[in-house]
């Protein structure tokens, strides 16, 4: 698909996920109305708050290429990022990983084990992949006794 308009969900993911992951400096999203005004202003078009909520929920798949260049402008990501599929999802990587580093828990590991050996860095891999199987299990428990006591209270 390099170099041809993404599909309107992957555009609208794509837009999405910039609004999530790349937040001002007092970590809240960015507005619709400001980006728009940020958009209009590099651009000279017409881009409204309404226009790009369209588009960041698919009601809308029809920007232009400035639109797109003009979002990437404010996000701070190349214009690649909407255009071409494999550059688009290494920088969807690393917007996930910048995401994760948001989380003062998630940096202060990774802060932590900057400095460990490979063999420690594998333990540490270890664990994380064992409490993360055990807390989907336990979720996956809370869930079903959920459904039953619904049902129970449904019959009832």
């Amino acid at each position: 698909m390099t170099g041809e308009e993404p599909t309107p969900s992957a555009l609208a993911d794509k837009i999405d996920t910039l609004f999530q992951v790349v937040r001002r400096p007092d970590r809240q999203q960015h507005s619709h109305e400001e980006v728009a005004r940020a958009c209009r202003e590099a651009t000279g078009e017409t881009f409204s708050a309404t226009y790009l909520w369209q588009l960041r929920t698919g009601r809308r798949d029809n920007p232009t290429k400035r639109h797109l260049e003009a979002l990437a402008q404010f996000f701070q990501v190349p214009p690649a990022y909407f255009f071409d599929d494999e550059q688009g999802a290494e920088i969807a990587r690393e917007l996930e990983l910048l995401g994760a580093l948001r989380d003062a828990g998630v940096r202060d590991v990774a802060l932590r084990a900057v400095n460990l050996s490979p063999e420690g860095l594998g333990t540490i891999s270890d664990v994380i992949d064992a409490i993360a199987r055990r807390e989907a299990e336990a979720a996956a428990e809370t869930k079903a006794e959920k459904g039953s006591a619904r049902r129970r209270r449904d019959r009832g």
